[in-house]
């Protein structure tokens, strides 16, 4: 028996994959169902996890089962040192990063007026900082016809109570980006943000009761919350065959905002 048909060893990687994607924030969630969605797609994939290596370990092994190809990766995306090291890692594995999709980030609520002010430096820190190392890594290393894609909220344009902090650094992320969509002239890469509705991850469902979500997914004309394969959707249309859309803000919310 050869090694190759023992099947203790190890299995022998494929041909390198025609497209590569790392995806942050990829361990649960929406994050996960965009690595999903991208795999199925036919990229490989650099799972992303600041915390949980276990839950990115199960995207993995979820690529793995359904015949994609994909490693996890970890690190900080607010410090230079991880994301350079988490792009290399990728960049080992499969040849090169076509698509980076960046959907890690935080959200901490309270009003203006006693919003506490560390808790608006660590969320800016994940959301504003977090999102720029990662678009300056992704603007040095995507190849040429490939795709930046961020992460912003469709609340910038609801104006809730309570969410004043957040949506700042969502805006932040919005004007960053849409900035170095022109900053990238000539090099045939799309860079673009979605923002989506409310969708229905456990993160998003914590903590409320069924009045309220009910409300929120009545919000929209489709009478529903979203879920994070709609988001995903999104994310391959931007990140294949959507190459003439460059420098956009993508609302996917279900026509609720």
């Amino acid at each position: 028996m050869t090694d190759t048909e023992n099947p203790s060893m190890p299995a022998v990687p494929a041909s390198p994959a025609a497209r590569v994607a790392l995806v942050t924030g990829a361990s649960g969630g929406i994050g996960r169902a965009v690595a999903e969605r991208l795999a199925a797609d036919g990229m490989a994939v650099g799972v992303h996890y600041s915390g949980n290596r276990n839950r990115a370990e199960e995207t993995v092994a979820a690529i793995e089962a359904a015949g994609g190809r994909a490693i996890a990766v970890g690190g900080d995306v607010a410090e230079e040192p991880d994301m350079s090291a988490a792009f290399d890692a990728v960049e080992a594995a499969f040849g090169g990063i076509d698509v980076v999709v960046n959907t890690a980030g935080i959200m901490l609520l309270g009003p203006v007026a006693t919003f506490d002010l560390d808790d608006l430096d660590r969320m800016h820190r994940v959301n504003i900082r977090g999102t720029f190392v990662v678009s300056q890594q992704a603007a040095r290393r995507v190849r040429p016809g490939g795709a930046i894609i961020n992460f912003s909220s469709s609340v910038m344009r609801l104006q809730f109570p309570n969410y004043a902090a957040y949506v700042a650094s969502k805006g932040a992320v919005e004007a960053m980006t849409l900035v170095l969509a022109r900053e990238l002239r000539g090099k045939d890469v799309t860079v673009n943000v979605v923002g989506p509705g409310p969708t229905a991850t456990p993160l998003f469902l914590e903590g409320k009761d069924e009045a309220t979500i009910e409300r929120l997914a009545n919000a929209a004309p489709l009478e529903r919350l979203g879920t994070p394969d709609d988001i995903a959707e999104t994310v391959s249309f931007l990140a294949g065959p959507a190459r003439w859309v460059n420098g956009q803000v993508i609302y996917t919310n279900g026509g609720a905002a």
